[in-house]
């Protein structure tokens, strides 16, 4: 069955989200790696490629489903900020975000009784999930490490083993 065009059309904003993810989290990882913490800038990257797998996601779903994809401008990311934590707190800011916009697309399906869509988008809410959980536990770490630089630098360790 083919998709609706309030759909496609929202699937196709959603798609340009997560790649307007990816490359935030890549100028994250670009703001890491010049403050010397490869590790962190190693998982941002890691982030980054997730994002744009994300996008490809929706991106194969709308041909599936008969849909088109119109890809738009990808506008600029941030690229400073003052601290490690900085960071961190608008990467689970950015995700508490997109997580809002999941819930959107999936409010649509149900209005539009579009049960395959619903169906791939289940896989999207649990991926949410996930992704907050992930950047709130490393805030969390963050703000018991303080200022400490050793502690920086055990968790930049960490970090960088994110396969």
């Amino acid at each position: 069955m083919k998709i609706t065009k309030k759909m496609e059309e929202e699937l196709n904003k959603q798609i340009n989200a997560e790649f307007y993810s990816a490359y935030l989290y890549l100028s994250m990882a670009v703001y890491l790696e010049g403050q010397n913490f490869s590790g962190m800038a190693h998982w941002m990257k890691m982030q980054s490629e997730e994002e744009l797998e994300h996008g490809m996601k929706i991106y194969k779903y709308l041909f599936e489903r008969e849909g088109t994809v119109v890809l738009d401008r990808i506008d600029k990311p941030k690229t400073k900020w003052e601290t490690v934590l900085e960071v961190f707190k608008e990467a689970y800011e950015h995700e508490k975000k997109v997580t809002g916009m999941i819930g959107e697309l999936y409010k649509l399906a149900e209005a539009e009784n579009d049960y395959a869509t619903k169906v791939m988008l289940n896989w999207f809410v649990e991926e949410q999930v996930e992704e907050e959980a992930q950047a709130n536990a490393i805030i969390g770490k963050l703000k018991l490490i303080g200022e400490s630089k050793n502690g920086l630098l055990i968790l930049d360790k960490n970090l960088g083993q994110r396969k």
